[in-house]
């Protein structure tokens, strides 16, 4: 029997996505077990006795063997246990689904406007190559990456709060509010992350393009008489999808892994705000449970974008 090489690779890729990230979780768990301190200290505080310390280890496990904490940990996750918080007592999920809810929500706000902008962009670039629309819009989207997101946050805040007051500068939402409500209060942190991952975007679309215009098929086309930006659109674009969905995939695990800094620039309720105030508190847990949440995020849209290279390329598609 004929093996069909799409399933074969699409096996593969989906094997090492999971023990890539079984691997992840094993580098998350050592990263919070080396972490200087007491964690049963960092809780209890200063004035805890010996006994209440020694108790509170006890109740959380920590006289265990590290590897069997691990193992524990690991089972739980695979139940679709996260643990429970120790600052709180709440359990980890509960608590965090309403955060990720509201990180996928700015997140694919931003993509929504950031990938088509991108490719539109790209294409128009590679269409005036050379010409001062290139350049302009090389010159833009490479200044908007230069620049940290924290610093674009206070720069837009700045203007269209301070300055024009069109838009709140704390970006709070709740589920009662509409969806209009919450569009207008996450306005600035979606143009923020929006001109971070712009440039990036547009700039390797017109990379794949210009790369795909050095083939024979696009000078046929061309020397059939047809308009730059129709070749461009129909024959070389086309062609150039699987590193323009590899970058678009990239850029979109970014804004989901990567917007912690702008949700504690603008206090936005999400998993970058959750994350970064049980940093503090140091509840090991919360940590563990947000690290490998990202990391799968991360992991399976990479893998997305895998898939979508395999099934892009025809000699896959139609084995001989």
């Amino acid at each position: 029997m004929t093996r069909n090489p799409i399933v074969f690779l699409l096996a593969q890729r989906l094997s090492l996505g999971l023990l890539l990230l079984l691997a992840a979780s094993a580098l998350i768990f050592m990263g919070t077990e080396i972490l200087p301190g007491d964690v049963a200290q960092s809780i209890l505080g200063q004035s805890a006795t010996p006994q209440a310390l020694a108790n509170l280890r006890n109740e959380l496990g920590l006289n265990e063997p590290a590897l069997a904490r691990y193992f524990d940990w690991l089972g739980g996750i695979l139940r679709g246990d996260l643990g429970t918080a120790l600052t709180n007592g709440q359990d980890i999920w509960t608590a965090m689904s309403g955060r990720l809810a509201n990180t996928l929500f700015l997140a694919s706000c931003a993509a929504i406007i950031a990938v088509p902008l991108a490719i539109i962009l790209g294409v128009i670039a590679v269409r005036y190559r050379g010409q001062w629309p290139d350049k302009l819009i090389s010159g833009i989207t490479l200044t908007s990456v230069s620049i940290p997101e924290f610093m674009l946050g206070y720069i837009a805040m700045f203007i269209l709060t301070v300055q024009f007051r069109i838009f709140p500068s704390v970006s709070t939402i709740y589920d009662s509010m509409s969806l209009g409500e919450k569009l207008h209060a996450v306005a600035i942190p979606v143009l923020v992350l929006v001109l971070v991952v712009l440039g990036h975007m547009m700039r390797m679309t017109r990379a794949a393009i210009l790369n795909v215009m050095q083939s024979a098929y696009i000078e046929t086309a061309e020397l059939k008489g047809l308009r730059p930006i129709t070749v461009i659109a129909r024959h070389a674009f086309p062609n150039a999808i699987a590193p323009v969905v590899n970058v678009v995939m990239l850029n979109m695990a970014y804004l989901i892994v990567g917007v912690v800094v702008v949700e504690v620039v603008f206090v936005f309720p999400g998993m970058g705000q959750y994350l970064v105030d049980h940093v503090t508190k140091r509840d090991v847990p919360v940590v563990q449970a947000c690290g490998l949440v990202f990391a799968a995020v991360y992991i399976g849209l990479n893998m997305v974008a895998d898939i979508v290279s395999i099934l892009s390329n025809p000699r896959l598609r139609h084995p001989k």
